[in-house]
């Protein structure tokens, strides 16, 4: 079975976040957690040179820090993102919200490290909610786009909510 899965590994500076295989909303959880701690000044890096393919939920909590980061005059580092991923980037207009370098120092993988978890059920949908959210935020013409996910998810996380 393949390696699939998110690390958040802490560095001096900031934290270098690596997506293995698919990262989807499952692994969207423990980044968006992240992103609620940071100042937005942190150095980080997104080690993509594993991750086959994201969907939208990923991609929006990845804009949620680099929209956090840029308020604050910083960018946010790609590596080793294939073109197939930057496309997916660029078609949500997310793309100019980091810096893309070719691939990171051997020294700086991080595969020995544990895996970040997904959330439950109410915070996965949360998770789906601000990310959509946030990729209309950074770019308007996603909005038309994503008006039945942000709705479902709206409706979602009320359910969700309700029951407990």
């Amino acid at each position: 079975m393949k390696e699939t899965g998110v690390t958040i590994l802490p560095r001096e500076d900031g934290y270098l976040i690596q997506a293995v295989g698919r990262a989807n909303f499952d692994y969207a959880v423990p980044l968006r957690d992240l992103s609620k701690d940071l100042s937005g000044r942190e150095k980080l890096c997104f080690d993509l040179s594993g991750c086959t393919a994201m969907d939208s939920t990923f991609m929006g909590v990845m804009s949620m820090i680099g929209l956090k980061a840029r308020r604050c005059g910083e960018t946010v580092e790609i590596a080793g993102a294939a073109d197939n991923l930057r496309f997916l980037l660029r078609g949500l207009g997310v793309e100019k919200l980091f810096r893309f370098i070719p691939a990171l120092p051997a020294s700086e993988t991080v595969s020995d490290a544990p895996r970040a978890v997904s959330g439950d059920r109410r915070t996965t949908a949360e998770t789906v909610l601000e990310a959509h959210q946030t990729l209309v935020e950074a770019d308007a013409a996603n909005a038309a786009k994503f008006e039945t996910v942000i709705q479902f998810a709206k409706e979602d996380v009320d359910r969700l909510k309700s029951e407990q």
